[in-house]
């Protein structure tokens, strides 16, 4: 191995294969956020302070000079061997931090504050990207497994009692219902202070296609936690300075069946749709489909008009930013009710099968009206980079 570690390497674990990468969720952080993790905590630090990244990787987060104790671990002995070279006046240890969560683990003392930082290993092992590859390479308490590995590590936190916690997750952990409840104990105690949102395109090997939000959280330990109202009405800031909250917009999921019913049967005169998750999974997978499935739904005819606009939704993906891909389809009714001949007429022409359902002219406008449509739709947060 090398005597030091090269700082503009520092970003990416050059020691792992790729599906190693892929299933210890290393990502590892360049400096740009690393500043904004600091800045962030910079106000609490006092000489009482102990900090620690239980996911360190080479030790980005913990190169910073401070008055602060530093604690480094990782679960890959590698890693930490760089680490020691990268960021010296550490202490480090090799545990695997979702079987090892005491504070005397890692030598704090319960009237020390804890300020946990970093960039945690998320890895969702039932999402269908890279499905083929993913698998869980290491244990995870029962108190803190779910099916994604970050979702564990927040988990974890609220057992080291940190008093605050700064680190980059998804933000599809906080916005998404099902994500949010299987945080717990960390939502029941810790409450989001700020946090910038970031593309997952920014990290190192990641697909530039298939983008996420990524969020720099900084959390408080907080008795009350944070309801999922209290998500709802956050105004979430991006880095390329654009804010949002989830109560801004109105969503398809509130108009037909997103998910198939339990024991559905179907009929040759069905008409069949994919299961609908968000945005992004818009992007993968198909919307209108010829055959049943585990993900098929039957489409209510009365709600027909709904499945044509994410049908056609799904052309025009592009001008949603990638800040709001985990959302779910964005829609606006009564706009859409003033456009829906537009859609209808797009989805004539690329759907034999729906002129069995309609009866209307073609308009040789449809594409124009229907990008002016989410124009209005998205106003400020509207891709004007785009070539839909």
């Amino acid at each position: 191995m090398n005597s030091k570690v090269d700082v503009k390497e520092i970003c990416y674990p050059y020691h792992l294969k790729k599906d190693k990468l892929i299933n210890l969720g290393s990502f590892y952080t360049s400096d740009k956020y690393v500043k904004i993790v600091w800045d962030f905590i910079k106000p609490f630090i006092d000489k009482n302070t102990v900090i620690l990244d239980p996911a360190c990787g080479y030790g980005a987060f913990l190169k910073e000079k401070t008055t602060a104790k530093k604690i480094g671990n990782d679960i890959d002995k590698e890693a930490i061997k760089k680490a020691k070279i990268y960021a010296n006046d550490v202490t480090y240890f090799n545990y695997n931090a979702l079987l090892v969560f005491e504070r005397r683990a890692y030598s704090i003392k319960d009237n020390e504050k804890l300020i946990i930082i970093g960039n945690p290993p998320y890895n969702d092992i039932t999402s269908q990207a890279k499905k083929n590859i993913k698998k869980l390479d290491f244990n995870i308490d029962k108190k803190l497994k779910t099916r994604d590995v970050g979702i564990s590590f927040l988990r974890m936190f609220h057992y080291l009692k940190a008093d605050y916690i700064c680190v980059l997750h998804p933000l599809s952990y906080l916005i998404k219902k099902a994500n949010f409840r299987l945080l717990k104990c960390f939502k029941d105690n810790y409450i989001l202070k700020k946090g910038i949102i970031i593309s997952s395109k920014v990290f190192h090997s990641t697909s530039k296609s298939s983008e996420f939000p990524i969020i720099i959280a900084l959390y408080e330990r907080n008795s009350n936690g944070m309801s999922y109202n209290y998500i709802k009405n956050y105004k979430f800031q991006t880095i390329e300075g654009k804010t949002f909250r989830l109560r801004d917009f109105d969503y398809i999921g509130n108009y037909i069946n997103k998910y198939p019913k339990k024991n559905e049967t179907f009929s040759k005169e069905d008409i069949l749709f994919y299961t609908l998750r968000d945005i992004n999974a818009l992007k993968r997978n198909k919307t209108f489909i010829d055959k049943p499935n585990s993900n098929a739904i039957k489409v209510n005819l009365q709600q027909l008009d709904y499945y044509v606009y994410v049908d056609v939704f799904k052309d025009f993906i592009n001008v949603v930013p990638y800040y709001l891909g985990n959302l779910d389809v964005i829609i606006d009714t009564n706009l859409f009710s003033r456009y829906k001949k537009y859609f209808i007429s797009y989805a004539l022409r690329k759907r034999e099968f729906l002129k069995k359902y309609y009866q209307q002219n073609f308009y040789t406008n449809d594409t124009q009206q229907i990008k002016q449509y989410f124009k209005e739709l998205l106003k400020e947060h509207y891709n004007e980079n785009t070539k839909s």
